[in-house]
């Protein structure tokens, strides 16, 4: 790679030990990947937050890096293990809370903005079309390149730190033009309606086709809402970092793909009843990816004036600034009077909950992926309305 004297004297040490080990984090990427340069990225999202996940010898790493280690762009933070205020409401450990908070201050003191979502494009943490970037979680990542157009590779914790650290990432996959065209036009010949359908439009293209570069039509339109379901449920399913789908995404394709599949009704049907387990559900999950403030409304004035079933447990996860609007609204206290919880900062793909539950209920594909393969949950895949439904029920 050819680096700018500046770039130099950072790999030198010049600015400090936590710089230099970001370079050589960058620089080791950069030669492994084949790129020519670093280019200067405008913001960055970091994963590996939750203790559950770091545990001692990653917090371990994490101080170090904040003995003289500052951020040069705006950064923040993918989902911690649990909500940062309110964590007793959960029934987190006081020992897990000490840890996580611990985890959060090494971050904060790098100069990270402490806000934990794994949707930070909902609440300022938003790059523009055709901006270089370095985003870490996986949903995150597929919406930043598909629906807004920006551009960045799916980074571990430690690279999307790094590039924080310097302010550029290495040039190489999805920051290159050529990486970005689509390998198989994939027409959509369902109806697909709703978050938890297009969840599960995501499972089959991530089963049927794995990491390729779709360019799907047949979508006639599709809220924010629904392509951040979409997006989560293709990135676990499929490792899928970028699609184009026609009238919906900004980003233009030079060239269409020659193959061509189609997705039928019976494909949609056959991933739902694969995310319908006969079981009895004592945990309702919704907010993955992060609920937006119009998800937050509409709950609120569903579970407005009622109760849920004592007998569940009900979260409904969301970023921090977020909640804070809702609670200005009167969502928050809406929700809550119901017997269901908001829970900011987490969510329950990283908060520690394994043996806690039996059967989950969810709209999220991604949701469900995660309760059955990490936390051995039953699952069902269910609209919002029918979660809710679920939860009421007695």
């Amino acid at each position: 790679m050819e680096l700018t004297p500046e770039e130099q004297e950072m790999a030198a040490g010049k600015f400090g030990k936590a710089t230099q080990k970001a370079m050589e984090i960058l620089v080791t990427l950069g030669e492994i990947y084949g790129a020519k340069r670093l280019i200067d990225i405008t913001s960055v999202q970091v994963a590996g937050v939750s203790y559950a996940n770091l545990n001692e010898p990653g917090l371990k790493w994490l101080d170090e890096m904040a003995r003289d280690g500052k951020v040069k762009i705006l950064t923040t933070l993918n989902p911690a293990g649990m909500d940062l205020e309110e964590w007793r409401k959960l029934a987190i450990s006081e020992e897990f809370a000490k840890n996580q908070i611990r985890v959060v201050d090494a971050f904060g003191k790098m100069g990270i903005i402490t806000t934990c979502s794994c949707t930070p494009y909902l609440y300022g943490n938003l790059p523009h079309f055709g901006e270089h970037i370095a985003w870490s979680e996986s949903s995150a990542v597929c919406f930043a390149n598909s629906v807004i157009g920006a551009r960045t590779n799916r980074e571990g914790g430690p690279s999307a730190l790094a590039a924080a650290l310097v302010g550029k990432t290495p040039e190489y996959g999805f920051h290159l033009e050529e990486n970005r065209q689509p390998d198989v036009r994939v027409n959509i010949k369902a109806a697909v309606q709703g978050t938890y359908q297009f969840g599960a439009l995501g499972k089959v293209l991530g089963d049927k086709l794995g990491s390729k570069i779709t360019y799907i039509t047949g979508i006639p339109k599709a809220s924010v809402e629904e392509l951040k379901s979409f997006c989560a449920s293709y990135a676990t399913y499929g490792g899928v970092a970028l699609f184009h789908m026609e009238g919906i995404t900004p980003e233009k394709v030079q060239k269409m793909p020659e193959e061509t599949v189609e997705i039928t009704n019976e494909d949609l049907n056959k991933a739902l009843s694969e995310l319908d387990e006969d079981t009895e559900i004592d945990f309702i999950s919704l907010g993955c990816p992060h609920a937006s403030l119009a998800e937050l409304e509409y709950i609120a004035k569903k579970l407005e004036g009622k109760k849920v079933n004592p007998k569940k447990e009900v979260w409904i996860t969301t970023a921090r600034p977020t909640k804070q609007i809702a609670d200005r609204m009167g969502f928050t206290k809406m929700i809550e009077d119901s017997g269901a919880k908001i829970a900011a900062d987490t969510c329950c793909v990283v908060a520690p909950i394994k043996g806690r539950f039996h059967g989950l209920a969810s709209d999220s594909a991604k949701m469900c992926y995660y309760g059955s393969g990490r936390n051995k949950f039953s699952v069902k895949l269910m609209s919002m309305d029918e979660c809710l439904e679920e939860a009421l029920k007695l």
